[in-house]
């Protein structure tokens, strides 16, 4: 196979805002694998929260491109199994990885990638919109000028009820509340009490990633459910959210990749829990390869692609929350640069 590895800078119609982060600009990894005239992509973005640089990721994936280039990709699975003890300390520049060898896998085969799975894709999740933390009018600027059936909410503000409260004025759509762990106990399940009424669907990740005992308190005594994100980042996690949260929302850059995620959401199936999964203001390639996992989830958060202002690719396309999967074999992905 053939490697090659490109740098993006992502537009945002928006500042996007959560509780801990700001940006104009999303800089993202593309990883392009080639083989028998086809080729397969794979994204990862840069995130100062857990330290990844379009420049560490790049240098990661030099350091082995010997052996990117000479394995055998018999399957995406033992490819993953390869590469990530070279890749352990940097699972954003394995995803990417392991993202471009499952889509130029499927391509080789013929088949997307949910059809390799023996998925279907008959009944699936909608898609939230995300509204990022900004002034309460502005929210609701944001909300009115993107309709949707379903919008996570960015808070950790200290006016995050009025926020809800406001933005509901003006929508019949469902809620989603995302704290990215701003909250404490007391205010988590003070906090639920007042949203559930207001049309909130779950909390996700209200408190400190680390913080388990504070949230085996919130668990028994919040009214609505409660979702891991940061909390759940790799493999080893899943289990650990079991009577602290009612889900888990896996993102393919923390875990490294569709391979490790596949196994998460199973596990996490199998466990009790709610299944989901987010994005990182991917570009159409990264959300091309999440749409492959609907079928395995409850809930989905992939509208990175619709964010941004100018994208880099095509592929799946989403409307009014609905994904279209692309005529495209593998993830559906095609760059445009």
């Amino acid at each position: 196979m053939k490697l090659t590895i490109r740098s993006f800078d992502l537009p945002l119609k928006y500042t996007f805002t959560i509780s801990y982060d700001s940006r104009d600009v999303q800089p993202t990894l593309i990883v392009e694998l080639e083989h028998n005239g086809q080729k397969g992509y794979g994204e990862a973005t840069s995130n100062p929260y857990y330290g990844f640089t379009i420049e560490n990721m790049t240098a990661a994936l030099e350091n082995i491109r010997g052996l990117i280039e000479e394995t055998e990709l018999e399957s995406p699975e033992s490819f993953w199994a390869t590469v990530q003890p070279h890749l352990q300390d940097n699972p954003f520049a394995l995803c990417a990885l392991d993202l471009a060898a499952n889509d130029l896998f499927g391509k080789l085969q013929g088949q997307p990638l949910y059809k390799i799975w023996g998925l279907n894709t008959d009944h699936i999740p909608l898609t939230n919109y995300t509204i990022g933390i900004d002034t309460i009018e502005n929210m609701v600027k944001k909300l009115k000028e993107m309709p949707w059936p379903l919008y996570k909410i960015k808070l950790g503000t200290k006016e995050d009820v009025a926020i809800i409260q406001e933005l509901r004025k003006h929508t019949d759509a469902v809620f989603r509340v995302d704290a990215n762990c701003a909250w404490g106990v007391e205010e988590t399940i003070e906090n639920s009490k007042q949203l559930k009424p207001l049309g909130v669907e779950f909390i996700e990740q209200p408190m400190r990633a680390d913080d388990l005992e504070g949230m085996k308190k919130v668990y028994e005594q919040s009214v609505l459910p409660l979702i891991a994100d940061e909390s759940c980042i790799t493999e080893s996690d899943v289990a650990k959210c079991v009577g602290h949260f009612h889900g888990v929302n896996v993102k393919l850059m923390k875990c490294g990749g569709l391979t490790p995620a596949r196994r998460m959401l199973k596990e996490a199936r199998e466990l009790g829990l709610k299944t989901m999964v987010g994005c990182m203001t991917e570009s159409s390639v990264g959300i091309s390869a999440i749409a492959h996992l609907l079928p395995m989830l409850d809930y989905v958060d992939m509208d990175g692609a619709l964010l941004l202002s100018k994208d880099i690719a095509r592929g799946v396309t989403i409307t009014d929350g609905k994904v279209t999967y692309s005529n495209v074999n593998g993830t559906g992905a095609e760059l445009l640069a």
